[in-house]
């Protein structure tokens, strides 16, 4: 397969326009400069032209940059804040439609020259290219039901994992449908949503896991977004992924049907469904089920650590808070318009024309400014109960409570990274805890036994127990 010089690649977030898009001429979107940072990072310069999210820059200099203080690393659409890893990285912008960042083992110095992959999704030769001389390849690029299959068939086919940051459930179910068993024949690990989708619910289920003092049987996580006076304001990528995954939820369905899965067992009382609006007293908050990858995620690690590692399985539901009842109407005036609207070609056609009007302001083609992610934060709050150590679950109500939190920075463009470069980390440095063999994962699923959370402890991901009793 040719020698492998970079331990990572890192296809860093394209256009977010179905495959039509893509026709655009390429050159458009070259670097205009590249320049050197003080702190040892690199900021590219890309001309304003479509709204194109494109990835980022990370430069270590050597073991001393362990101490080298967080950067914020931003193009004119993205900023992400990345950690810089001790004599490991090197990520450089790449070009084409699957924009690439590369990661190659950091030196004592820097070089003037920063070497570029150039690889588009509509020309595999390329993908396999850069496969080639990769352990692991980052894929940012999103929306994946349009971008993210030959990425994951590249990667495969020539012997390399992948880790992407999608949320979008039916590519990652679909994914694995299709590539688990091939991935184990090569021994290549595909990990999926490995950024805030879904990693602060998944390993945050874990985590809650392993703090109780007995079984834990239930779980229900409650998604804070904090935000200064500004307020939020979130790119329309994902908004697309929103309405690309709605609008087509039937095929979803199907898939799930198709999969002929054994039901996972329920482990002691069953966890009820709360209303589609409910009050949640210990937050003091309104909170409407949380329509992302988490509880998507969140299951398909629980049947994985159940058939494989014979786990307890735990059940889970996922809620986003919204605040007092004028949050609420907002809301459901604002869903009423979307689940509409997403239903015909022309609906999603004016959803994805007009993000800001159709999202009420929460969704923009300029996505957040610089001091909206300065002032944003998440606080993912999970209630959890179970069984003591002699207690039956069969014949008794469970008898253990638990709260613990995950908090942490601005979720897509501070957040997610973060998650991503420490799940990269992660694979790389514990190799001998991950599953025996290859295939198609989750984080919860991939990253259970290895030191992930504490790493995400170090870098700004906070996990913590807030309360724990004996009822």
């Amino acid at each position: 397969m040719g020698e492998r010089n970079s331990p990572v690649s890192f296809c860093g977030p394209e256009l977010c326009e179905p495959v039509s898009h893509m026709e655009q001429d390429r050159t458009d979107h070259e670097p205009t400069s590249v320049g050197l940072r003080p702190s040892g990072t690199i900021r590219c310069h890309f001309p304003c032209v479509s709204p194109m999210p494109v990835g980022v820059v990370l430069r270590s200099l050597s073991e001393k940059a362990e101490a080298l203080p967080w950067q914020s690393i931003c193009t004119h659409i993205w900023c992400w804040s990345l950690r810089i890893a001790p004599n490991r990285l090197l990520l450089t912008p790449e070009s084409g439609c699957g924009r690439a960042l590369k990661l190659t083992q950091g030196r004592a110095t820097l070089s003037s020259e920063v070497g570029i992959i150039i690889c588009d999704i509509s020309n595999p030769a390329s993908l396999d290219e850069m496969a080639k001389k990769a352990t692991l390849v980052l894929n940012c690029v999103g929306p994946y039901r349009f971008y993210g299959e030959p990425v994951v068939k590249a990667c495969i086919e020539n012997g390399t994992s992948c880790i992407d940051i999608c949320g979008e459930p039916q590519f990652l179910e679909l994914m694995h449908v299709k590539y688990h068993e091939k991935a184990a024949e090569k021994g290549v690990y595909i990990i999926g949503s490995s950024g805030f989708d879904s990693i602060p619910a998944d390993l945050g289920v874990l985590y809650t896991r392993n703090q109780m003092n007995g079984t834990l049987t239930a779980v229900e996580s409650f998604l804070t977004i904090n935000s200064g006076p500004e307020g939020l304001c979130i790119h329309d990528g994902t908004w697309k992924s929103a309405i690309y995954g709605f609008g087509d939820k039937g095929s979803l369905r199907k898939l799930r049907s198709v999969s002929n899965l054994k039901p996972v067992p329920v482990i002691g009382s069953k966890l009820k469904r709360r209303w589609p609006v409910s009050y949640c007293r210990e937050l003091n908050s309104y909170a409407i089920p949380f329509l992302g990858s988490d509880m998507s995620v969140v299951k398909r690690t629980q049947r994985y650590l159940h058939e494989n590692l014979e786990d307890s399985p735990v059940q889970y539901a996922a809620y986003i808070t919204v605040g007092g009842i004028t949050s609420v109407i907002k809301l459901m005036f604002a869903g009423l318009f979307f689940l509409f609207f997403v239903k015909f070609s022309i609906g999603r056609q004016l959803l994805v024309k007009f993000p800001w009007l159709f999202s009420f302001g929460y969704f923009s083609k300029r996505g957040p400014t610089q001091k909206q992610m300065d002032e944003s934060s998440f606080t993912m709050t999970f209630f959890g109960q179970g069984y003591s150590h002699g207690v039956s679950a069969e014949k008794n109500k469970p008898n253990i409570r638990i709260c613990t939190q995950v908090k942490g920075p601005e979720a897509g463009y501070v957040a997610t990274p973060i998650a991503m470069v420490q799940a990269a980390v992660t694979f790389l440095n514990d190799a001998s805890d991950l599953p025996k063999g290859g295939g198609v994962f989750t984080p919860g699923a991939a990253f259970s036994r290895t030191k992930l959370i504490d790493r995400l402890n170090q870098h700004g991901i906070q996990f913590s127990v807030i309360s724990s009793s004996e009822v």
